[in-house]
């Protein structure tokens, strides 16, 4: 019997995206994905470029495209859940099924919005300015499973049970509830995500807001995380998949592996510790299993929009949020079974550059006074 050799290969998704014909740019963060290098694309019009950050485990996707000044996208529809929003810049985008008359709605810098699953979509720019969009999408788990491009983009079935095409469907909803600690809104469209009502959240940081997004019944949801000047938030894990943008202030995050320890400094491995600095435009992805803390020290309270896995409404299966198939994880402390290194277990390098880099910043410490553990959590 002949032996037969089989040549190892990428996966579909990564194999696809190289056949688009942009760039393709990785690792763990990008400082300003509007400055990113750009070409045109053929398959959906304007200048675009993927990005395909570690974090992102196979989950969940990205790109960033341009539309020209007077400009329009090509008609698109596809078999993944997509989640835009608005970098620069204002227009319009078209939305319909086959048979069914279209629906349009405007849209400006900060805006947040969802096509429902394969309808057909277009993007129009009718400014003097280019407008710049980055979009959050699933494609990489439909790309790797169906390895077909020609379902994924030329498959007619209208998911009704989504979207019949609702007048109101695109009006920005006040539908907001709780879900045990977590504020969540579901709503198809966010006129501006920068100032939109976030809930206290003091579980997670101090002073600060969280509020959830759903859209167009997807399983891609989102959140959005508001905190002042001087002030971090309590380092915390989850799954992969969770793309943060930051849409205000200027500050940096902390990354490292759970296996470093709850005080990586401390034991002395804070040289493989990820520090990456942060501003407006600026993108992120934790890997699984990697802490991390968002520290303010700008000038303003700072504002993160994460796009990622999580949906109650929809819930995946493959979505672990604490890696311990607890949903509530992030939100609470390793000391109750989640997640969250309380501000007491947490490394004392970590406050001790925040306060050194606020004082450089000229930014007062807001910071609430701390009386460290002498017994730091082990993490399992």
């Amino acid at each position: 019997m002949d032996e037969i050799v089989y040549t190892p290969q990428k996966a579909a998704y990564l194999r696809w995206m190289e056949q688009e014909g942009i760039p393709i740019f990785d690792g763990l963060a990008v400082e300003d994905v509007t400055e990113l290098p750009r070409k045109p694309w053929a398959r959906m019009g304007g200048t675009g470029s993927y990005i395909q950050l570690k974090g992102s485990g196979g989950v969940t996707g990205m790109y960033v495209v341009e539309i020209p000044a007077g400009g329009a996208l090509n008609p698109e529809r596809h078999m993944y859940d997509e989640l835009l929003y608005v970098l620069k810049g204002r227009g319009s985008t078209e939305v319909w099924y086959d048979g069914m008359r279209k629906q349009a709605f405007e849209w400006s810098e900060g805006s947040l919005f969802a096509p429902p699953l394969n309808t057909w979509h277009r993007l129009y720019n009718g400014a003097r300015e280019s407008a710049f969009l980055l979009a959050v999408t699933t494609a990489p788990i439909i790309m790797d499973f169906f390895r077909d491009s020609d379902f994924v983009f030329n498959n007619g079935y209208a998911f009704k049970s989504r979207y019949q095409g609702e007048d109101s469907y695109f009006n920005m909803s006040d539908k907001r509830y709780k879900a045990k600690r977590t504020s969540m809104w579901d709503t198809n469209f966010i006129a501006d995500a920068r100032i939109a009502r976030l809930d206290s959240a003091p579980y997670k940081v101090a002073e600060g807001g969280i509020t959830c997004f759903e859209m167009a019944d997807n399983s891609l949801i989102g959140h959005m995380s508001e905190w002042p000047s001087g002030i971090y938030h309590k380092a915390h894990y989850h799954a992969a998949g969770a793309i943060l943008l930051v849409v205000r202030s200027q500050g940096y995050i902390y990354m490292w592996p759970k296996e470093l320890g709850v005080r990586p400094f401390q034991n002395g491995k804070g040289d493989q510790v990820v520090r990456c600095d942060w501003k407006p435009g600026s993108i992120y992805s934790p890997p699984d299993g990697w802490f991390h803390t968002h520290l303010n020290t700008g000038p303003e309270p700072a504002r993160h929009i994460a796009l990622r896995l999580g949906s109650r409404k929809n819930p995946t299966t493959i979505h672990d949020a604490s890696t311990r198939n607890n949903r509530e994880g992030p939100t609470t402390s390793l000391r109750e079974g989640g997640t969250l290194i309380e501000y007491e277990d947490e490394d004392p390098e970590i406050r001790r550059e925040f306060l050194e880099r606020c004082k450089k910043n000229g930014v007062e410490s807001k910071m609430p006074p701390i009386t460290y553990r002498n017994d730091p959590i082990a993490v399992d």
